[in-house]
């Protein structure tokens, strides 16, 4: 049985001997490995095979294991191999062209190095071949020319260089190039326009140089033409290319072209047009485009003459970018006039910085119409009305951020165990449907559209259909446009409502629903373009879904890691007994709860190791009147030492526990963290089968509970404040003073504890991780690669779609904190989103307005310029975000010039004497702490005196 830091192989026989290559993997994730082996070999796999009897092939959401029938020729045949985002490194190796049977090659999302094998060639039923968002480097092999059935090649966001192999004129099946995004060099062979079923050729972001091939306007089935961001000086757009017969988008933004623009207007289906950052010169072609154009950038130019009367016919049009030319004459104000707008509809005209001189007809555009004129001689003519609210410098109208158009019903605020990753499905027939969702990272690659809200309904339909789910089961949470552009979203999908289950999909339906995703055979859509599945994440409920359908047999699961490269010729004998050896070893682990403490002598500096009995009394026989809290990882108790001291112990339920030198190893890391604004490990117990942790006792309970609206008393902007810079401080301390370095992880409001004088401590960190530490060259990585773990609506956006923990990640969780303590919402409510919110209020001017009332009086001053480094330590890209450093260095600028305040509690609450809340309140804790590793769910304390609502 492989365990939790298993091998995993990838075996192929050459010469009579097994060739392995390995690959490491510390995350507790099973992999689809389609193993070709000699049929003398199968044997020794047999324990592979019994993994799941009477069924070939072993699964769950991420992959399979699939042992298909040996052939006559005594291999093993297999069509798959899918290893979708599974943080894996080394390289592809050779003996891949040897698995005859392959119809799908998947490692897309990874961190692969090394070239592409020219064996994958070999592999003539190969249907998709997808390794994009690696590092592969080297040229493009002549050999993939030959896989006459692939329909789809995907090698874009890699290091490819070389030129593009003139054998892929060989590709008769194929309708997806994606090459995009590499450093492919020299002349799109003329070759590729004999493509007959190619629909998507995607170049863009590259170094191609020389002409545009004139051949492609004889592409027959060609959709979309992306070939932005390369370098075709001297060139000229082929005037062919307006023959185009199905061409819906057509894309040459910032590729040097001179000479004139094409006239477009005979092709009928064009609905996208970039020929932006160019040097065209002469005028605009005055011929009617399609009705259904919806975006026209022919910005940065050298394009003269007038705006033509055509663009007043396109009742669909999103945005006309003519800006950085030399266009004179007027700007037609009819423009807009037959365009019909809905609700959701916008247009943007972008005609900055041309000579235009005035306006042709009434300059009155709807509010769904922004209008730039700034940098044009119209704006100094007087007798234009309104003229100069078109000509500001500021720029407004751009798309960024927002939410899905799904509606929410008004539920209870606690109902749903947010916690555990449940919350209220957005569009559901019945009112305050409670279910965990699958979250779903998702791109489209080249959309044909400036502008997303209009076409959500027809999207959402679409990708409902296309999964065969109701309407209702999906939600988009949020999008973002991206460099290219390309539409980056947060999807949601939420079991079908049934009452007799529990809102949790079963295996069989998160199987179905990716495997719907990963085998590309959604119906083709060229207006929302191609898309690509950047990641599923389980959380909640689904992260041990491997644990769960696996009780039978393995207690911890089986983990594999793949080999993706050839490094050493190794004999069957040493491999089987390899096997055997591990998959004894790993047996040992499954013993009963009794037998995992036998003691380890072991002192660990300046943290206590207490006897089982001690842990009894202290907490009265564990009683319930001295519990505090529950989570994931067991119950928190309430207790007093034998010295008087009061303590929180949590303990550990069977599920929790680990064994007794994975867990004195962690207590050896928590017993290193010292500052005073974390949360101090006084002790632990490993007695009897029994694991506790014992941490000081916190008597002002949780910043969420004092951010309730049940809380009597409130807090007022400067407490808030020395709250925010206590907590930022701890985080400071983790990520650059600890030894080893820590990210957190899972950084909230209901992990920030608050001692007798309300000063913030960090507590939790059973999600946390280690640092990156230099390898061997001192090079020093930028993230560490894992599961996704962390509570709604505190997770970084970023590390949710790549996987990638970074300091930043806890720099954005702190700033919804910090979002929290201005305005004492929750992070998600109702269906609303804090950041949402407060980035809305901020840019509209209405910030104030929601501001937590119950602080009273506060600086204005002070309040924007927290709101303002708040909702920088939430920006979507976490370069953009501040560091550690610098949030704790602002928050002491701004505290340096708040006023004197004497009182601790704003002048809202109740009177109080200066003491801390009464330690003779109890509530219950939070039953739906984050959990599953040791330190979490840590909750120590009472909570203010509360009253009802």
């Amino acid at each position: 049985m492989l365990g939790q830091r298993a091998w995993g192989f990838i075996v192929a026989v050459s010469c009579g001997f097994l060739i392995v290559a390995t690959a490491q993997i510390t995350d507790p994730v099973e992999v689809k490995a389609l193993l070709t082996v000699k049929s003398t070999l199968i044997d020794s796999m047999r324990h592979l095979r019994n993994w799941n009897r009477g069924d070939p092939c072993k699964s769950n959401w991420t992959g399979v294991i699939c042992f298909d029938t040996v052939g006559a020729d005594g291999y093993l045949h297999t069509k798959e191999l899918q290893l979708l985002n599974m943080n894996l490194s080394g390289n592809l190796a050779p003996e891949l062209g040897q698995l005859s049977q392959l119809q799908i090659l998947d490692f897309m999302w990874n961190e692969l190095t090394g070239s592409i094998p020219k064996e994958v060639g070999n592999i003539s039923s190969l249907r998709l071949l997808l390794l994009n968002g690696n590092k592969l480097s080297g040229s493009l092999p002549d050999e993939l020319g030959y896989l006459a059935s692939l329909n789809r090649l995907q090698v874009d966001s890699n290091n490819i260089s070389g030129p593009v192999p003139k054998s892929f004129a060989n590709l008769i099946s194929v309708r997806h190039l994606h090459l995009n995004n590499n450093s492919i060099s020299g002349q799109i062979p003329a070759e590729i326009s004999k493509l007959p079923s190619l629909l998507h050729l995607l170049l863009d972001n590259n170094n191609l140089s020389g002409n545009l091939p004139p051949e492609f306007s004889n592409l027959p089935g060609l959709r979309i033409l992306q070939l932005d961001n390369n370098n075709f000086k001297g060139s000229e757009i082929p005037a062919t290319y307006g023959n185009f017969s199905t061409l819906v988008k057509l894309s040459l933004r910032n590729c040097s072209l001179q000479g004139a623009v094409p006239d477009l207007s005979v092709i009928p289906n064009l609905i996208y047009v970039d020929l932006s950052w160019n040097q065209l010169t002469g005028p605009i072609p005055s011929n009617k485009l399609a009705d259904n154009m919806t975006t026209i950038y022919l910005s940065n130019n050298h394009l003269n003459g007038s705006i033509p009367e055509s663009f007043s016919n396109l009742p669909f049009l999103q945005r006309l970018s003519l800006e950085n030319n030399f266009l004179t004459g007027s700007v037609p104000a009819n423009i807009w006039h037959n365009i019909s707008f809905t609700k959701s509809a916008r247009l943007i005209l972008d005609l900055r910085n041309n000579l235009l001189l005035n306006i042709l007809g009434e300059l009155n555009p709807p509010k769904n119409v922004t209008l730039r004129l700034e940098g044009n001689p119209v704006c100094r003519n007087a007798n234009i009305l309104n003229i100069g609210q078109f000509c500001a410098s500021e720029s407004k109208g751009d798309e960024g951020n927002e939410s899905s158009t799904n509606s929410m019903v008004i539920c209870p605020i606690q109902a749903c165990p947010t916690d555990d990753f449940f919350e209220y499905v957005p569009a559901s027939p019945v009112p305050c449907y409670c279910a965990a969702p699958l979250r779903i990272g998702y791109r489209l690659k080249s959309p044909s559209f400036s502008y997303f809200p209009p076409y959500i309904p027809s999207f959402e339909m679409y990708l409902t259909n296309s999964l065969n789910l109701e309407l209702y089961q999906l939600s988009i949470d949020s999008f973002l446009w991206e460099a290219g552009p390309r539409l980056r979203m947060y999807l949601k999908i939420f079991p079908v409502f049934n009452r007799t289950r529990s809102g949790i999909f079963n295996l069989t339906e998160i199987q179905r629903i990716r495997g719907r995703y990963t085998s590309w055979d959604f119906p083709r859509t060229d207006f929302f373009g191609p898309y690509e599945l950047l990641n599923i994440t389980l959380l909640g409920p689904y992260s041990n879904i491997y644990l769960k359908t696996q009780r039978k047999s393995i207690s911890k699961g089986i983990w594999a890691a793949i080999i993706v490269g050839a490094v050493a010729s190794v004999a069957v004998s040493v491999i089987v007994t390899l096997l055997v050896t591990r998959r004894h070893a790993r047996y040992q682990h499954v013993l009963s709860r009794k037998h995992l403490s036998s003691k380890i002598s072991i002192k660990i500096e300046g943290v206590k190791g207490f006897a089982y009995k001690e842990m009894v009394v202290a907490t009265n026989n564990f009683n319930s009147s001295s519990q505090i809290g529950r989570g994931g990882y067991g119950i928190v108790y309430r207790g007093n030492l034998s010295d008087k001291t009061v303590v929180a112990i949590k303990r550990a339920e069977e599920g929790s526990l680990q064994g007794q030198k994975e867990f004195l190893t962690e207590i050896k890391l928590l017993s290193r963290l010292h500052h005073r604004n974390l949360v101090s490990l006084v002790g632990y117990c490993d007695e009897v089968g029994e694991q506790m942790l014992v941490y000081e006792f916190m008597p002002n309970g949780t910043l969420r509970d004092w951010l309730s609206a049940k809380a009597k008393q409130n807090l007022n902007f400067g407490t808030r404040l020395r709250i925010a810079l206590g907590s930022a401080k701890g985080i400071l301390y983790l990520h650059t003073e600890a030894n080893p370095p820590v990210f957190h992880r899972d950084i909230k409001a209901s992990n920030i504890l608050l001692d007798s004088n309300l000063n913030a401590k960090v507590a939790d960190f059973g999600l946390s991780r280690l640092a990156p530490v230099p390898d061997a060259e001192g090079t020093l990585p930028n993230h560490v690669s894992t599961v996704v773990k962390g509570t709604p609506g505190y997770l970084d956006p970023e590390y949710f779609l790549t996987h990638k923990l970074t300091d930043k990640s806890d720099v954005y969780s702190l700033g919804v904190v910090f979002l929290e303590l201005l305005t004492g919402m929750r992070p998600i409510s109702h269906g609303k989103n804090i950041v949402r919110e407060v980035n809305m209020g901020h840019e509209s001017g209405t910030m104030f307005s929601i501001i937590d009332s119950k602080m009273g009086s506060y600086p204005s001053e002070c309040v924007e310029r927290f709101v303002s480094l708040a909702l920088a330590c939430c920006l979507d890209k976490p370069e953009k975000r501040p560091s550690m450093l610098d949030v704790v260095r602002e928050l002491e600028n701004i505290l340096k010039i708040m006023p004197e305040i004497d009182v601790i509690f704003s002048e809202s609450s109740s009177t109080h004497s200066g003491k801390s809340p009464s330690s003779s309140s109890y509530v219950t804790r939070d039953l739906y702490m984050s959990s599953d590793i040791l330190g979490s769910d840590l909750i120590s304390g009472v909570t203010p005196t509360i009253i009802p609502r």
